[in-house]
């Protein structure tokens, strides 16, 4: 009598892809018992994204872009070849050997250096001390001097030293540099006051895009309080770390930190009035202002008289620009006054409460007649009902 083999099907085994039968046992009288294993594989389709997903990330991609664009283009033109432009500085004496030798000087780069001469070296010290020149050169028969200040620039002191100590050199004439003004023992660089202008820039922008996104619904006058509240916080960090943490500057500190609390004001005064119009861009667009086009033209990194002519222009009522001279004076030049930069300041933060007000009444004057519109439609469609 022959046995029939009986075969048992189970599910397929995951990783097979032939189909398999192999003995699981014997039975008596020779019977097998086989168990098949079958596998079916399906090919996956793999759709590329659709034209909304690729138009929406070109959208976002551009502002990366934007401001990787930006910040090379206005980062590098102001700061890859740093140069004199009609730079102001003295030669000291009165004799007609004195006269000749600054109208030669001029002549020889008449477009970066502006030369003139003082009577003695107290009125190069004063003059090197109000900023009104970067530097003063004086010659006697054995020795000459050179008088600078790192604290309005030490990029700039180094520039001059690089003109006139090789026409010492030339001479046979050893040259010291008086410092007339120095920075401060806890800031060799001069730069300090600079990068306390970076961290306010960055938190006050920073700070605009948060009470924009947050309180966009919240009345106006909150939005201003709030903001006025957030920028005297700001400046508070900034002043303590650049005082008491780091001891940059270790006397002014309630003067530079008023200065900071007006500056920061403005940025996030201006950054809340972009926001109805601009919306997402407002970052970007605050990045341009007080980055890409306030740190080039500050005179933190090279003074204005050292960069190409579109930036040394901005330098002459940029806020940043105003802040970092203000700043400075009250650390390092107490005699003078601050009026003129205090004013700067002040008219940047009058156009932001303007813009402010104006994006205010236009976004209420839009989201009302909006409303209006609907309204219409839904009687008409009532009426047609």
């Amino acid at each position: 009598m022959t046995t029939t083999p009986t075969y048992r099907t189970e599910p397929p085994e995951r990783g097979t892809d032939l189909t398999r039968a192999t003995p699981t046992g014997h039975r008596p009288g020779g019977g097998h018992s086989v168990h098949i294993h079958l596998e079916h594989s399906r090919a996956r389709r793999v759709t590329p994204p659709s034209a909304a997903v690729w138009k929406s990330l070109g959208l976002h991609v551009l502002i990366p872009l934007f401001l990787a664009a930006g910040m090379a283009l206005s980062y590098l033109g102001a700061f890859h070849a740093p140069s004199p432009h009609h730079l102001p500085v003295a030669i000291v004496g009165s004799s007609a050997e004195t006269e000749v030798f600054a109208q030669k000087l001029h002549d020889a780069a008449p477009e970066k250096l502006d030369v003139r001469t003082v009577a003695d070296s107290a009125a190069a010290r004063a003059q090197v001390a109000d900023r009104s020149i970067a530097a003063a050169f004086e010659a006697s028969g054995t020795s000459a001097t050179l008088y600078v200040s790192s604290a309005a620039s030490d990029t700039t002191a180094s520039v001059v030293e690089k003109v006139f100590l090789p026409i010492a050199y030339q001479q046979g004439l050893p040259i010291r540099v008086d410092d007339v003004v120095p920075s401060g023992s806890g800031d060799p660089t001069g730069q300090g006051l600079f990068f306390l202008l970076v961290a306010l820039s960055v938190g006050g922008y920073a700070s605009a895009a948060a009470i924009s996104a947050v309180a966009a619904r919240v009345r106006l006058g909150w939005r201003l309080l709030v903001s006025v509240v957030t920028a005297g916080l700001v400046a508070g960090i900034g002043a303590i770390v650049v005082g008491p943490v780091y001891h940059v500057i270790d006397h002014s500190t309630w003067n530079v930190w008023l200065l900071a609390w007006l500056y920061v004001t403005a940025i996030i005064v201006i950054g809340v009035g972009l926001h109805p119009v601009l919306r997402h861009w407002t970052t970007p667009a605050l990045t341009m202002l007080f980055v890409m086009l306030n740190f080039t033209s500050s005179g933190g990194v090279f003074a204005s008289a050292l960069v190409p002519p579109f930036f040394s222009a901005l330098n002459s009522f940029w806020n940043g620009a105003a802040w970092l001279h203000a700043a400075q004076t009250a650390v390092y030049f107490p005699a003078q006054s601050i009026g003129r930069d205090a004013l700067t300041l002040s008219m940047w933060l009058a156009v932001g409460l303007l813009l402010a007000v104006a994006t205010h009444v236009w976004s209420a004057r839009r989201t009302r007649l909006a409303d209006e519109r609907v309204a219409v439609r839904e009687d008409e469609e009532g009426i047609a009902a």
